[in-house]
């Protein structure tokens, strides 16, 4: 197997939590189990993406609030929340908040752009502002400044009984240390830099300056840390599929392969208007897998990864990959699970 110039320091996983529309508690309720799963195996973080008007976790932030009460340690992110469903002063308190009662583990991970779908639904999320929204860098800014303890307001003092912050409430200091930015493009890799955030890089970057997609996510690693103020030591993490079958069921096995192989035709050759390019799903054995991400140009410049789940499989099979990635797969990358 090919050396690696450091091991893997940070092994995590992204799931976006499905669930049953006429029962919506048991999906959530798999999904804090896998969660707690995740710290007993030793996983250094759990991610929870957003899937509005489907049937997926809507509100991460508020699941991952629960998964805090249910968990010590681990760490617990979001890749990503798509801030044009949000407003920016809420949600900083939200996170604060979730980050005060996790102790510190809060890894909140952002992205930019209208809402899919924006003209289906615009009136129903901006019934006034619909068409004066600033979907883009600005809305981002303003998340990391309430964040980062800027004021909010004009106002702070007592009012009667009341005492008024000019800052959001609850502060959480280090928080805004660990805000992430999921870019896939140069460009946005760059500002992620230059505005000291953490970079999310997933199965998807958009093909601008190659058709390989090592090659791009390798140029949007190193246009961020060039920008950033921690230069090489500015933290990036990878978002692959991988799906390990060394403690897989021959049904399993097979499952995991259909599954890649009906998602393969679009890693060929850049996809739509905006030519996205997406990675091929990783299945086989953890040896397999760990040779095909050494052999990967970007992951040779990491050592943090958030590993996406399948997001149809059942919650029996999101075990087995598990416990194949912390015990199998971690290690074969030179990770050691958290005490």
């Amino acid at each position: 197997m090919p050396p690696t110039s450091q091991p893997l320091r940070k092994l995590g996983f992204l799931t976006i939590g499905l669930f049953d529309g006429d029962d919506p508690r048991r999906g959530h309720e798999s999904t804090l189990e896998i969660i707690e799963l995740g710290e007993r195996l030793g996983f250094d973080s759990a991610w929870l993406r957003h899937r509005h008007l489907q049937y997926g976790i809507s509100s991460p932030v508020a699941v991952l609030a629960a998964a805090s009460q249910r968990t010590s340690r681990i760490e617990l992110g979001t890749a990503v929340t798509p801030l044009g469903w949000e407003n920016p002063l809420r949600l900083a308190e939200d996170l604060a908040t979730v980050d005060v009662l996790s102790g510190g583990r809060l890894n909140p991970g952002i992205s930019v752009g209208p809402p899919m779908h924006y003209e289906q639904l615009k009136h129903a999320i901006y019934p006034d502002t619909a068409d004066a929204e600033d979907f883009g860098y600005e809305r981002v800014q303003r998340l990391l400044d309430f964040v980062r303890g800027k004021p909010a307001s004009d106002f702070s003092g007592v009012e009667g009984f009341e005492v008024f912050s000019d800052r959001v409430q609850p502060h959480s200091p280090g928080l805004g240390r660990r805000m992430w930015y999921g870019g896939g493009s140069l460009r946005s890799a760059r500002w992620a830099g230059e505005h000291g955030m953490n970079l999310l890089t997933s199965s998807v970057v958009k093909a601008e300056e190659s058709e390989d997609f090592a090659e791009i996510q390798l140029s949007h690693v190193r246009a961020f840390r060039a920008g950033h103020p921690d230069g090489d030591r500015a933290r990036v993490s990878q978002g692959l599929v991988v799906i390990p079958t060394d403690s897989a069921s021959a049904e399993q096995r097979a499952k995991y392969e259909a599954y890649a192989a009906q998602r393969m035709p679009r890693t060929a050759a850049p996809q739509g208007p905006a030519r996205m390019m997406f990675a091929p799903d990783l299945v086989g054995t953890s040896a397999q897998i760990a040779e095909q991400l050494y052999a990967h140009a970007a992951f040779r410049e990491i050592d943090e990864v958030a590993f996406a789940l399948p997001f149809t499989f059942d919650h029996e099979d999101y075990i087995q990959i598990l416990t194949d990635i912390a015990t199998k797969l971690g290690p074969a990358l030179g990770w050691q699970p958290a005490a």
